[in-house]
Parts: structure tokens; sequence; C-alpha cells
């Protein structure tokens, strides 16, 4: 898979919202390709108005660091790699768990995969839940 599309997007995020059903926490959930474009998006009925865009933040910081966001929070710390990043990109980093960057069989990252509405574990229970549907495709 080079890309990903909207229909993969789309069984992405229907298994990352059945997960969030399950818990009982609407969730906003994003997915992008690999140039950090949006590809589809939703918003669970009341969900947060302000996870709409850290949702997408987080996909994008996924795809474009390479790396989930629970582990850019670990490298942003004071006196770690990356100290500071969070305030790069005009604010778009997003410095908590809840992103996945999506990465085909060879390990390239084609995408992005962003999810906010609870905790940090809970959003990324979510979006662990979409990943895991895009690896078995």
């Amino acid at each position: 898979m080079t890309n990903v599309s909207v229909e993969t997007a789309t069984e992405i995020i229907s298994a990352a919202e059945v997960k969030a059903e399950d818990i009982g926490v609407p969730m906003c959930i994003a997915v992008m390709d690999e140039g950090a474009n949006l590809v589809a998006f939703r918003r669970m009925d009341d969900a947060l108005i302000a996870s709409i865009d850290i949702a997408q933040n987080k996909a994008y910081s996924s795809v474009s660091l390479e790396m989930d966001t629970e582990t850019i929070q670990e490298v942003a710390q004071p006196g770690e790699s990356l100290y500071g990043i969070g305030g790069t990109n005009g604010g778009r980093i997003v410095t908590f768990g809840g992103g996945f960057p999506l990465e085909d069989a060879d390990g390239n990252v084609v995408g992005g995969l962003g999810v906010s509405g609870g905790s940090a574990e809970e959003d990324m229970e979510v979006a662990r839940a979409g990943v895991e549907v895009f690896e078995s495709l």
C-alpha cells in the first residue's frame, strides 16, 4: 500500500468508533495520508469541540514526525532531543498520546491516525483499534 485511500480511512475510523462506543467515550477521529492531508474525519455525537483540532493535529504529528505522539511526548521533555517541538509547526505538534503513524508492510509511513476526546490513555486505546484494522488490510 502506497497511501491511505478514503476506503481504508473509513475502515480505520469505523474500528476506532466501535472501540470508543465500547468504552463509552465519544471521540474525534482523523486519518491523514503520507503528505499529512486529511483523508477522512469523524466527530462522534457529543465529542468535545476542542477534540476536532486535537485529533487532526495528532494525525499530523504522527505522519510528519513518523512516530506516535506518546513517543513525541517522551522526547519533548526538558533535556531530551526534541525539547520545544510542541511550539513548532504553528503549534500543530501534539505531545501526548492518541496519534499513531500508519506504516505499510515495509515499515514506510503512509499515513497517520489521530484520536481525541478522552484521556490520553483512552485516546490511545481507541486509536490502536484503528491501527489494528489498518495493519490487517
